[in-house]
């Protein structure tokens, strides 16, 4: 990566992707945050310069976006983050923290975070702006659409296919071959043993609807 980024976010999520673009060596030239009263305090060294006023200050032909919205569910926020500044001419740096292990042929969209510890096996396709969280083991010819957040601890057998902008709980266990629909949610510890249908949130050993 050899243009600097500015991380859009002060959170939780926003201080672990620094903390991988530093050690990836990756400059990182700043932070915005609408919480105006953290300008001009820091996170993990990296200064709080503004709020999305102050990215217009970045060139876009300069410098790499990241997006530093977490969620506990699914990622509105984040995907709508995604798509407004992609709408205005700037590009999301991928971020993989050196612990990550990723088959060679695997293929990331832009924006995608891959954190410590994780490991994405051959033949997957990870989609724009997708998190790939600490510890999660994604097996072989998994299809994760883009704004998905699979949460720290999953495990995904093979063949997993899940829909754009879903959100699969911390420790969820997911079984080979199966297909999640678009804005689902998996719940945190959640074993999943069958289809999941677009809009569907799933929690439970084995894991059923709650809402449909």
């Amino acid at each position: 990566m050899t243009k600097p980024v500015l991380v859009l976010g002060a959170g939780g999520h926003a201080k672990v992707l620094i903390e991988a673009l530093i050690q990836s060596g990756t400059v990182v030239a700043g932070i915005a945050d609408s919480d105006s009263a953290l300008v001009g305090t820091n996170v993990l060294g990296i200064p709080i310069l503004g709020g999305d006023e102050i990215v217009g200050k970045f060139s876009p032909a300069e410098t790499l976006l990241v997006n530093g919205i977490g969620s506990v569910g699914l990622s509105i926020i984040r995907q709508q983050i995604f798509i407004r500044f992609k709408e205005i001419g700037y590009n999301f740096a991928t971020v993989i923290h050196p612990s990550a292990v990723i088959a060679s042929d695997v293929v990331l969209g832009e924006g995608t975070q891959v954190m410590a510890g994780a490991i994405i096996q051959p033949g997957c396709c990870i989609g724009n702006n997708t998190i790939i969280n600490t510890r999660t083991s994604v097996d072989h010819d998994c299809m994760i659409g883009a704004h998905v957040h699979i949460a720290p601890g999953v495990t995904l057998s093979g063949g997993v296919t899940i829909g754009e902008a879903s959100h699969i709980g911390t420790g969820a266990i997911i079984i080979q071959g199966i297909i999640i629909g678009r804005q689902s949610v998996v719940g945190a510890g959640s074993l999943l043993l069958k289809d999941v249908c677009s809009l569907d949130t799933v929690v439970g050993v084995p894991a059923k609807v709650l809402i449909r």
